[in-house]
């Protein structure tokens, strides 16, 4: 067992090296990856298109000719991930009524909202309650629902945790980790928890610091949303979420008679309860195009041999935004270059190097997810459904934007505490002559955005590579350069027809990234090691020793 672990480490030494990797091929086949799978043939990668049909192929035939095996159920190179897939028309009501009297509000402007549940048309006329954060948490002391019935009504949530703003000696101050975001403060949650609670209708007040992005990227769907098809009990009571423009949750607020910002403190004490916005009524009518559409994951495997049935994972996104309006340079497709075709060509480059090593102990699965940004649906559809049990699911190791500033001095953690698997990343990049920076945006969530999460949830350690989640130390123009990529990619780019391979790009720094991954699933697939989730983990709970699970 350990020549076998040395030997596979021998063999990803020189992957490891950015300047190895280029001179063996590495950053042409990557852009050679992304060029293919960002053009215009693929139509921006959007689940249930005719883009999906290509990709999935092209996916395919790249892992077989890399000489790998089919992963998928019944030894299939895919599986099959069942969407529910709508799109809202233009709607013939959509404005608040109020004691002052009607508020229309201009969808994509004021309002951007969608659905996920299967209707010909989504019906609304409900009172508005204001729920605070919106955050039901017995283990932090933590309601701000008290009981009140909003069933049959409209929530109205602030995005981000409790603390998020909250000031030293403020009742909220440190009771969900300061500006490191919890899973309460996910957009995901906020409309999970209002259908729990049997609202009909669920809308944020969009906030840029606190999601982490502009109204640009939450409208930037268009109106289309995707679910994992469901049994009819377990259909979403919301029959439309999404987002307020601040400017016009204000104007809300004050049809109230109420100060939007004098709200927002008040729902900074754990003591809030529900305002309901009187007299206030949100009225809709939107015809809803809806079809079912089968996705797919796609998976392949290297097999293992001491410890076939135990698996290390690398994972990725497939898919993009498809086809969307016209940009400034008359680009039609959201192509998701970084995001995540670059990802995925690190996937290939991984297989690529581990196929040319020795048969590791524990098979290696590669997985390229289907609708990601649909909200992780192709790794959630995966997780409650695994082809290999999650008990012997080792970890799962995922690409999700690559940093192409260049080189440099550092790797950003996502998710400082959480497990072991940072400690392996700590000597492995110190094997680089990096170091260990962890993300500079804590309160973004970005831990809770990406596929590992449908992982974690299930007790498998995880590690993220996602370069907007803190600035790079580049060796060129340090910090302020790594700043100034992130600060360009999603001020423009993030979700955009910008997202577009360029011959700007520097492959360096992802190499390094691509070879880090690659280094620590190496080991993990050559030994017998499990990583282990730390003591004040959320997840730990979920497999509290190494190589246990509760799934």
């Amino acid at each position: 067992m350990k020549i076998r672990t040395l030997l596979l480490g021998a063999a990803f030494a020189a992957f490891a090296s950015p300047a190895s990797a280029q001179d063996s091929g590495a950053a042409g086949r990557i852009t050679e990856t992304v060029q293919t799978l960002a053009s215009d043939a693929f139509e921006g990668r959007a689940p249930g298109t005719a883009g999906e049909t290509k990709t999935v192929a092209y996916l395919v035939d790249r892992f077989k000719a890399l000489g790998l095996e089919p992963a998928g159920p019944n030894g299939q190179w895919v599986q099959p991930v069942p969407l529910l897939h709508t799109r809202l028309g233009a709607a013939t009501r959509m404005a608040f009524q109020g004691p002052k009297g009607s508020m229309p509000v201009v969808t994509g402007q004021d309002l951007y909202v969608s659905t996920i549940r299967p209707d010909e048309v989504a019906r609304i006329d409900a009172p508005v309650v204001f729920v605070g954060y919106g955050v039901n948490a017995p283990e932090r002391g933590w309601d701000d629902f008290k009981n009140t019935d909003v069933r049959g009504k409209v929530v109205v949530f602030l995005i981000n945790d409790p603390d998020f703003y909250a000031k030293p000696g403020e009742p909220a101050a440190g009771k969900f980790g300061d500006r490191t975001m919890t899973y309460y403060g996910r957009w995901t949650y906020k409309f999970e928890e209002a259908a729990r609670q049997g609202a009909v209708g669920a809308l944020i007040v969009h906030d840029t610091a606190g999601v982490g992005y502009g109204w640009n990227v939450v409208v930037s769907p268009g109106g289309e949303n995707y679910d994992i098809v469901r049994k009819p009990e377990d259909i979403t009571s919301v029959r439309l979420q999404g987002w307020l423009a601040e400017a016009a949750a204000k104007r809300l607020f004050a049809s109230a008679s109420l100060d939007l910002d004098a709200m927002k403190v008040a729902a900074r004490s754990p003591g809030f309860r529900p305002v309901e916005l009187k007299g206030v009524r949100f009225q809709a009518e939107v015809p809803v195009t809806q079809e079912v559409v089968t996705s797919h994951n796609v998976l392949a495997r290297i097999p293992g041999t001491s410890r076939a049935d135990e698996v290390v994972m690398f994972g990725g996104h497939w898919d993009a935004y498809g086809k969307g309006k016209p940009d400034a340079q008359g680009r039609v497709y959201r192509a998701g270059a970084n995001d995540d075709a670059l990802g995925i060509a690190g996937l290939l480059e991984i297989a690529r190097g581990m196929k040319a090593g020795p048969p590791p102990a524990r098979s290696v699965v590669f997985a390229a997810w289907t609708a990601e940004e649909r909200g992780l649906l192709g790794s959630e559809y995966y997780a409650a459904n695994p082809v290999f049990p999650m008990n012997k699911t080792v970890a799962n190791l995922t690409l999700d934007i690559l940093q192409t500033g260049g080189f440099a001095n550092d790797v950003v953690l996502v998710g400082k505490g959480q497990n072991t698997l940072e400690d392996d990343m700590g000597r492995v990049a110190a094997g680089q002559g990096r170091r260990v920076t962890p993300e500079g945006l804590p309160e973004r969530g970005l831990f809770y955005r990406a596929d590992h999460f449908s992982f974690a949830k299930r007790g498998v350690p995880v590690l993220l590579i996602m370069g907007i989640a803190g600035a790079s130390d580049l060796k060129q123009g340090g910090v302020a350069a790594g700043q100034a990529w992130i600060d360009a990619y999603t001020g423009s780019c993030y979700h955009q027809a910008c997202d577009a391979w360029s011959p700007d790009w520097k492959l360096d720094g992802a190499l390094q990234d691509i070879a880090l991954v690659g280094a620590i699933g190496g080991e993990l697939a050559g030994s017998g090691k499990w990583p282990a989730w730390k003591v004040g983990s959320e997840f730990r709970k979920l497999r509290p020793v190494p190589g246990s699970s509760k799934k």
